[in-house]
């Protein structure tokens, strides 16, 4: 199952980009035995002036046809770790080819494309800066596919 990570923003180097490289390469090591990955990833621009609606209109261009899309939003579902890690394996087993995860902008994600979400996931109450929501989806999908393959990176 091929991971898109669809955010608006570009990320430059420095640390968070480090960070992010970082886990998508283990996440593509670890997640290749399990049928997950490879992760791509595919930025759209924050046009000044464009709001929500353009950014939606950018994301949903670069969402591959048929994806189930899981969006990134604090009005979503909290999981666990290891829920995490077996919603992975569920969408791969039921033979989804591509999952796209869809990060907006400083305001969010429109309500229209949030309403036409396969998936609503939250990191949590609290509104994080997108920059480290990539990182924090880049830790928890190289977290599940170890939690998958049985690594002892995930403790209990």
């Amino acid at each position: 199952m091929r991971v898109h990570l669809c955010a608006v923003g570009r990320m430059r180097g420095g640390p968070e980009r480090s960070l992010l490289d970082d886990y998508l390469t283990r996440f593509d090591r670890t997640g290749r035995g399990l049928g997950l990955g490879p992760v791509s990833e595919h930025e759209v621009a924050d046009r000044k002036g464009g709001g929500m609606a353009s950014e939606a209109e950018g994301l949903s261009r670069v969402v591959p046809k048929g994806a189930l899309l899981c969006v990134l939003d604090e009005r979503g579902k909290v999981l666990t770790s290891p829920d995490f890690a077996n919603l992975l394996r569920r969408w791969r087993d039921e033979g989804r080819g591509d999952v796209a995860f869809v990060i907006g902008g400083a305001d969010g994600i429109s309500p229209e494309l949030r309403a036409r979400a396969d998936y609503k996931l939250s990191f949590g109450k609290m509104v994080w800066p997108h920059m480290l929501v990539r990182v924090m989806l880049g830790e928890q999908l190289y977290r599940a596919a170890s939690i998958l393959a049985g690594s002892p990176y995930h403790r209990e």
